[in-house]
């Protein structure tokens, strides 16, 4: 059981900091590409970020359902429950709210979804940074139980 839950911390740190990445670097840094190049660099990024995010993402999923499913002794219910339900916010933003700004950009560059993007997805930085912080406390919750 602690193995998952180190699988879980583990997934839920990658996803932290890469999402710290795009918001804070990556997604800023689209209005700098250019027009002329914009599509063909918008397609590469959904290309090789789905690379990236694409198995740490299905990991967090699976391994918060897990955690519900059969929460380790120790660990509190609304601690299981409230990670699970950061995780159901961060793929409900992805999908109603990141995604159709991407369709858009897939067109070429648009200021105003451009900046939807990266306020939006401020949603999905923060439920990251509180799912870090859990995972955290969960974590050490568990090294403390014999």
């Amino acid at each position: 059981m602690k193995l998952l839950l180190l699988l879980h911390v583990a997934a839920t740190l990658v996803m932290f900091g890469v999402i710290l990445v795009v918001q804070i670097v990556h997604y800023p840094l689209f209005g700098q590409v250019g027009a002329d190049g914009f599509r063909a660099y918008h397609a590469a990024h959904e290309r090789l970020i789905t690379v990236v995010v694409g198995v740490p993402m299905l990991i967090e999923l699976a391994t918060a359902v897990w955690l519900v499913w059969a929460r380790p002794f120790g660990l509190p219910g609304w601690m299981v429950w409230t990670g699970l339900g950061l995780v159901a916010v961060l793929w409900l933003s992805t999908a109603l709210l990141q995604i159709p700004m991407h369709r858009v950009l897939q067109g070429g560059f648009d200021g105003a979804a451009h900046g939807r993007l990266v306020v939006t997805n401020w949603v999905r930085t923060l439920a990251w940074g509180a799912r870090a912080g859990l995972v955290l406390a969960m974590l050490a919750r568990l090294l403390r139980t014999p």
